[in-house]
């Protein structure tokens, strides 16, 4: 991975974006104010990936790519070079409160084991061959 996998991040479940969007674009009181969507307790990366493997069924593995190494394969890739530019992302704490979204709209984000879970479930239903 990339960055620190012990520092704060918070991470958004698809669905519950999708469906606070909805419910933005719904309500007049929603109008012309900041909000930030649901989302579950703030983890570090390295607990993230632990219940991604969790999920998983499978011991957690991780690698954080040291900084240099990014910074070396950036002046070759120009992708790399945007990643790299937005890496303080993943080396500082990132913490998001959803609190005034949850108590104006009266719904919380899906917990993170139950969102990491589905997801998991989702890629394995997709990796199963279609039989016709």
């Amino acid at each position: 991975m990339l960055g620190n996998p012990d520092v704060p991040h918070t991470v958004t479940c698809l669905e519950d974006f999708a469906r606070a969007l909805v419910t933005l674009a719904e309500r007049e009181e929603a109008l012309g104010q900041v909000w930030h969507l649901p989302n579950p307790e703030t983890v570090t990366m390295r607990e993230f990936v632990r219940t991604v493997f969790e999920a998983a069924g499978r011991p957690a593995r991780l690698r954080a790519t040291p900084p240099w190494v990014l910074g070396l394969a950036a002046s070759f890739n120009p992708t790399l070079r945007a990643v790299k530019e937005q890496l303080y992302q993943s080396e500082r704490p990132w913490v998001v409160d959803s609190g005034k979204f949850e108590r104006a709209f009266g719904w919380k984000a899906t917990p993170l084991s139950d969102a990491v879970g589905a997801t998991v479930a989702w890629f394995r239903e997709q990796a199963e061959p279609r039989r016709s």
